[in-house]
């Protein structure tokens, strides 16, 4: 069954934000990647992957209740915004107790706490808070303003770069005041002038009911952003700041090329959601080859442009060139163990996505380090890390499509 036309130009309105995203998002992470040291932006990189892990904490995963109630029960979004403000003030010790343990463990003898505390404080108080109204716009299928709102947010994110180059002490700490004075900026535009009209009220009796689907999908919010981001922390704690400054250049890289792909996953997600069905293994199998292809094609046509200009992206970045090659298999894996966490997610497998989740955590964990243990000296270890998703994307479609009882045809040739 082809898509319709509504179901075609929604997903065109997405990619275009993303689109526009994806060129700022460019210009900013090439300006501060170019600016800080390559050991201050590994620095960075893992204090900023920190926060998002920390910033699924906010409201004990109240977001989840909230995007369901905008897609389909819009009329309560009112009661279910209060409780997500009353709930945010609450899980603010919690982080904040969390954050201290993180920064003891990993950045107490690499970072100064106040540019970690500044880089926290944007991810979870500030930047998180615009994702949510972003989320709630497009529950609503309000998908332009939700376009509008990151785009606009990723601009501020790029104006504070542009004046951080003008800056005359170009430090970490320096950088971290001018991206905490960006997301606060992008905070104020979103409630302003994107956060949907609701009358706020707080109805006590709707909160029970709704933390335990709050709380799995926050945990499983939380072990997704772990597994995601983990990779970068181990980086810096087994080889230091200066391959975790290459690594996070290379997987940023990476990132930017999976947007077209988590457009088409919000678009899936709310279909199931709203039809309660997930389609053929045919059609799943087809997708998996699409998303791999398009995946690895992102990173193929940064490897093309560079070649006849290496410097094209910057010094730090150039530095970090070498391995966008040997890791040209990742985004795929990577997309696609999203691209199956998003499928559980939609089909209210919560419980099921946290088990998944915590198991490819602790593989990708041991992999990772096993590797860097191994290969981090000689920096052979990039070409491993095809094997390291490889493996963890084998995991996730097991588990996943097994959970739901369809067994697809293989996605990618690409597995190894």
């Amino acid at each position: 069954m082809l898509p319709s036309r509504a179901a075609i130009l929604s997903y065109l309105t997405i990619l275009s934000g993303s689109a526009g995203r994806l060129v700022i998002s460019l210009v900013y992470f090439l300006i501060v990647a170019n600016t800080l040291t390559l050991g201050e932006f590994g620095l960075f990189a893992t204090a900023s992957s920190t926060g998002l892990i920390l910033s699924r904490l906010l409201a004990f995963g109240f977001v989840s209740p909230l995007y369901r109630v905008a897609t389909v029960k819009p009329r309560l979004l009112g009661a279910y915004l209060a409780g997500f403000a009353a709930l945010s003030l609450a899980s603010l010790p919690v982080i904040a107790a969390v954050a201290a343990g993180a920064y003891w463990l990993l950045f107490a003898d690499r970072l100064a706490a106040l540019p970690f505390a500044l880089i926290i404080m944007a991810e979870v108080l500030c930047w998180r808070p615009v994702e949510v109204v972003a989320i709630i716009n497009n529950g609503l299928r309000r998908f332009r303003q939700a376009a509008l709102l990151v785009i606009i947010g990723s601009s501020l994110r790029t104006l504070a770069a542009l004046l951080f180059i003008s800056f005359g002490d170009r430090s970490l700490e320096t950088w971290a005041t001018a991206y905490l004075a960006a997301t606060f900026a992008s905070l104020v535009v979103a409630l302003i002038a994107f956060l949907p009209p609701a009358r706020w009220r707080f109805v006590r009796a709707l909160y029970p009911r709704r933390m335990a689907d709050a709380v799995f999908a926050g945990a499983a919010d939380i072990v997704f952003y772990v597994q995601s981001e983990l990779d970068k922390l181990l980086v810096l704690g087994l080889a230091g700041e200066r391959t975790a400054g290459l690594y996070a250049i290379a997987l940023r890289v990476i990132d930017l090329t999976a947007m077209p792909v988590r457009s088409f996953n919000q678009m899936l997600v709310q279909k199931i959601m709203q039809d309660r069905g997930i389609g053929g293994g045919k059609r799943l199998a087809a997708y998996e080859a699409g998303i791999a292809l398009v995946s690895i094609a992102g990173l193929v046509a940064v490897i093309v442009a560079l070649k006849p200009f290496p410097g094209l992206l910057g010094r730090n970045v150039s530095e970090a060139a070498y391995l966008f090659a040997p890791m040209l298999l990742v985004p795929a894996f990577r997309n696609l163990v999203e691209y199956h966490a998003e499928l559980l997610y939609a089909r209210e497998r919560t419980g099921s996505r946290i088990v998944l989740l915590c198991l490819l955590t602790a593989l990708k964990a041991g992999l990772i380090s096993l590797v860097m243990i191994q290969f981090a000296a000689n920096e052979g270890w990039a070409i491993w890390m095809n094997l390291v998703f490889g493996l963890v994307y084998l995991a996730s479609a097991g588990f996943t499509y097994r959970l739901l009882a369809i067994r697809p045809r293989p996605a990618s040739r690409t597995a190894p």
